[in-house]
């Protein structure tokens, strides 16, 4: 008797297909990391008010044909990874609003900013594995608003990914101007991530 082949992409959309049939809370939160499908509680009052507040900073200065979303599935399907960051901004043209495809993930490498918020209790994942994850995928900005950060409540942005890493790395305490380049061009006061 011979095994069956799996091929990786019937895995995916098995995973993809699973997470949109789960039956969860209001404000949960599916991902898929690794092949695996997390479901994980709203985030703190804290983490929604700094997300609040990146995207309304963004709004003024966000082109024209781009939305802002903070509840956008975005995907990296060669790493089983789908995300729903604390603020995404994406091309229009890019989302599928169809009736046939309105459930699917985007792919992240359509994102022009991904900001995460870190959580106490899983920090280290928006340091590292995200970090690693929308580097993979080539999103030109991650915005890192790290409260827990060992050296001091800190705001990083990661820039010219080249498809495994990060080149550009600008970090400042929270409190003090980050700049986020063009076609944003603007210099984002992080104290108002002081909470």
């Amino acid at each position: 008797m011979t095994t069956p082949v799996i091929e990786a992409s019937d895995t995916w959309h098995r995973l993809v297909s699973t997470r949109q049939e789960l039956d969860v809370p209001d404000g949960w939160r599916v991902e898929i990391e690794g092949g695996k499908i997390i479901v994980s509680p709203p985030p703190a009052n804290t983490h929604n008010v700094i997300a609040a507040r990146i995207q309304r900073a963004l709004v003024p200065v966000t082109p024209e044909n781009c939305e802002i979303f903070q509840t956008l599935g975005v995907s990296i399907a060669p790493l089983f990874r789908l995300y729903i960051p604390d603020v995404v901004v994406m091309p229009l043209d890019d989302i599928r609003v169809d009736a046939k495809h309105d459930t699917a993930p985007t792919p992240a490498r359509y994102a022009l900013l991904i900001a995460e918020v870190t959580s106490k209790d899983n920090a280290n994942h928006d340091r590292v594995t995200k970090l690693e994850a929308y580097a993979r995928a080539q999103v030109p900005l991650y915005l890192l608003v790290d409260r827990w950060d060992k050296e001091g409540p800190s705001v990083t942005l990661f820039s010219a990914p080249d498809g495994k890493k990060y080149h550009g790395r600008l970090q400042v305490p929270i409190g003090a101007s980050i700049a986020i380049p063009e076609p944003f061009g603007i210099d984002l006061d992080t104290a108002m991530f002081q909470i």
